[in-house]
């Protein structure tokens, strides 16, 4: 239960960060959620994976696809991408993979008090 509620925080705050921070911030939300929050390594990486990559999807989406995939297809052309879902795929794993860390260094930092 307590995975689940820091996955929520930090999908939350990454939420709130984002509206005035650059798109690393995700890092620093998971970071100092894992800091406060005990929780293993492993545990820490999964839900900073979960919560950032939770929320880049969210906001992807939200952005998307009311403009009908515009931005998305020609950045998929862009990196020559054979679609658009691989490049939201592509995506989202660059915001889980950066929470993941974020969550996993703090877990860490936890862990040394």
């Amino acid at each position: 239960m307590r995975l689940l509620t820091t996955i929520l925080i930090i999908a939350l705050l990454s939420a709130i960060a984002q509206m005035l921070l650059p798109w690393w911030s995700v890092a620093i939300v998971a970071f100092g959620t894992t800091a406060i929050v005990p929780t293993e390594p492993a545990k820490g990486f999964l839900a900073g994976m979960a919560g950032a990559g939770f929320w880049w999807l969210l906001a992807i989406l939200w952005r998307d696809i009311p403009n009908h995939q515009i931005l998305s297809v020609r950045m998929a052309e862009l990196f020559h991408l054979p679609g658009t879902i691989w490049f939201i795929i592509v995506t989202v794993l660059v915001g889980a993979l950066t929470g993941g860390l974020g969550g996993v260094a703090g877990a860490l930092v936890n862990r040394q008090r």
